[in-house]
């Protein structure tokens, strides 16, 4: 079975305006399966996501293994005694980090500073509504 979903479905999860959708639609930007009401294929909207969530340039320039790397801005900086929790919000994305209040201090984290999360699971869950 191919997934498609309508032009609202398709809105919320890229994160724009239904009239976002069907501007796509109507410059080529996303096909439909031809259906009435309009249905877009689940791959082409993958595709399209992925063109959307391009990342900006690691500002780090050093390689790296790390492939789950996010570039973003640092939100909030709360520090507690000798822990620091840091917030970065990486496009759609809040990524936490709890770490050493010396290291948040030793890279002058502050709300505005340009930084790269890098994350290291050995667990990830992946769930699929059910037809």
């Amino acid at each position: 079975m191919t997934n498609t979903f309508r032009i609202a479905q398709a809105a919320g999860l890229l994160g724009v305006s239904d009239d976002t959708v069907r501007r796509w639609i109507d410059l080529g930007l996303l096909p439909t399966t031809g259906a009435t009401p309009v249905e877009i294929p689940g791959a082409a909207l993958a595709e399209r996501a992925v063109a959307l969530a391009a990342e900006p340039d690691d500002p780090t320039k050093v390689a790296s293994s790390a492939r789950n790397r996010f570039v973003g801005l640092v939100t909030r900086v709360q520090v507690d005694g000798v822990m620091a929790q840091v917030d970065l919000q990486c496009g759609p994305h809040r990524v936490v980090s709890l770490m050493s209040a010396e290291a948040a201090c030793e890279l002058a984290l502050e709300p505005g500073s340009l930084a790269v999360a890098s994350v290291k699971a050995t667990v990830v869950t992946v769930e699929k509504p059910r037809s």
